[in-house]
């Protein structure tokens, strides 16, 4: 926190060329204009000062005005020549875009005639501080004005919050104002790794309900910002403790008190968690837990969309675990969950939906659902020496870009379970498995994609004279597979296993086992 004005171990001010970093020599120079034109106070306010004193570059610029944001916005959208967006129904807010840059402009809100009275109408009070900026703006000594100090408002006590990292509400009627601040408190926590205030949790429990008029594309927004921090996990339990979690997600509170077999130590909700913990470890640093799979697992980590996906899956990997659990007496006893996986997979889309999930990402994350239990299975057969080329080759074909993802979801949710009679080496089987995997897709799969086909429609139609239909790709599938396999060699096997194909004489692939705890 150098350059700050200091009082009482709390900063009190900001010197200007510290807010030069938030306004760009055009955006001040528009500004400047607007002000003489206008003749306003003008502030910049909320995450940009808390950014800014917490020595972060800040990402939002907030400006806020007596009256007419509006017109501000519309200003200096003609100005810069950048696209103005009208926001809000109640309230007269705008932005400003150009390029990657974002201004936000909001008058006075809920009828109040004073910066500080505005301030105190705010979520949090970490983000109720304001700097008055247009004096400087404006003024005729431009050597003298990168050394002044613009003094911080802080009506609420943001400054003492800061300096304790604390987050606190800064009215007590902030909830019912807004009730999208219910989750905002524990995205704030998490993303800058704060303690919530007693008395903020005591109200979020008590009007945890209010969450439900929120709308469903903002609940999305803060949840994706929140489980994108390094250390979200603990955030979720704590969400939970208050019953907000319930509120959001009772598909994934149901695993509450929902015993597993003794290869868990922790029940359905808790492992979940506890899942979200371990891939959060992994993704700080994946060499440490695939050190011979390095390449793969950084090229699908380079999509930064694919961490928040995996985030996503290890914490709903078993969200069909309580619908699906059974005991089978004729196995002495043993807790199953038959499916949970598929089970799992819809009881996701369904939440996808409810939140307005992009069709991607909810695809994406449904698909780690769905294939999560898919390495463990394979370990199993690995284990016992009967691995074929086949089935190998078909694990990489069914997963496509999602291999790396799906072993790393294993991995978590291996390292998540810590029962007596969990398979001790499963972590190491994992990696074996993946590099295994590996092998097969550099020397047998990309070789034959990387070439053009054998065998194509048209020579289905003039030489074997099918009609084209469903039954098309299942052969061009297994000629390809028979090639990858080293069984088709040239264009006469490849027609030879069509023919069979086309004939019957070719055995449908054996049904796919259960999916188990």
């Amino acid at each position: 926190m150098a350059d700050l004005k200091v009082q009482g171990g709390l900063p009190t001010a900001l010197k200007w060329r510290q807010l030069e970093q938030v306004l760009p020599p055009w955006l001040r120079c528009a500004l400047a204009d607007c002000v003489r034109r206008r003749g306003q106070a003008v502030y910049l306010a909320g995450g940009a000062v808390r950014d800014l004193l917490l020595g972060f570059r800040p990402v939002d610029i907030d400006i806020t005005v007596p009256v007419g944001a509006r017109w501000w916005a519309k200003e200096l959208a003609a100005a810069i020549d950048g696209t103005c967006i009208i926001l809000g129904r109640e309230e007269e807010a705008a932005r400003v875009v150009r390029g990657e840059w974002g201004v936000d402009f909001s008058s006075f809100r809920q009828g109040t005639r004073t910066i500080e009275e505005e301030l105190t109408r705010r979520d949090l009070t970490i983000n109720a501080l304001a700097v008055r900026i247009d004096p400087l703006l404006v003024s005729s000594d431009a050597k003298a004005v990168p050394e002044q100090a613009v003094p911080i408002l802080d009506p609420t006590g943001g400054l003492a919050d800061l300096a304790g990292q604390r987050i606190r509400i800064a009215a007590p009627d902030s909830f019912s104002a807004d009730s999208l601040r219910l989750l905002r408190v524990f995205r704030f926590a998490a993303t800058l790794a704060f303690t919530i205030d007693d008395h903020t949790l005591t109200l979020v429990r008590r009007q945890r309900r209010l969450l439900c008029t929120a709308a469903p594309e903002r609940v999305a927004h803060e949840l994706h910002l929140l489980i994108a921090s390094p250390g979200s996990h603990a955030t979720w339990r704590q969400m939970a403790s208050t019953g907000l979690l319930e509120e959001i997600f009772p598909e994934l509170t149901a695993g509450l008190g929902v015993e597993q077999p003794k290869s868990h130590h922790l029940d359905v909700f808790e492992h979940s968690l506890e899942a979200l913990r371990q891939m959060e470890r992994i993704l700080r640093d994946p060499a440490l837990f695939f050190p011979a799979c390095t390449t793969a697992i950084s090229a699908y980590l380079e999509n930064k969309r694919n961490r928040l996906r995996l985030k996503w899956a290890a914490l709903f990997h078993d969200l069909g675990k309580p619908k699906t659990r059974a005991v089978d007496v004729d196995r002495g006893s043993r807790i199953t969950f038959y499916n949970h996986d598929r089970v799992g997979a819809e009881l996701f889309r369904a939440i996808a939906h409810r939140l307005r999930w992009s069709r991607e990402d909810t695809e994406h994350v449904a698909k780690l659902i769905t294939w999560h239990m898919r390495p463990f299975h394979l370990a199993n057969v690995a284990r016992d020496h009967q691995l074929t080329l086949r089935a190998a080759i078909r694990m990489i074909k069914r997963s496509g870009i999602e291999l790396p993802g799906l072993f790393l979801l294993a991995m978590a949710d291996a390292l998540a379970g810590q029962g007596s009679e969990r398979i001790k080496e499963m972590e190491e089987e994992l990696i074996a498995l993946f590099r295994h995997l590996e092998q097969v897709r550099f020397t047998h799969v990309e070789p034959v994609r990387s070439n053009p086909p054998l065998l194509t429609g048209k020579d289905l139609i003039d030489v074997l004279h099918l009609c084209p239909g469903p039954l098309f790709k299942r052969i061009l599938t297994a000629v390809e597979e028979g090639r990858m396999e080293g069984s088709v060699r040239n264009y006469g096997d490849a027609l030879r296993v069509a023919a069979k194909f086309a004939a019957g004489a070719v055995e449908p692939a054996t049904k796919e086992r259960k999916s188990d705890a």
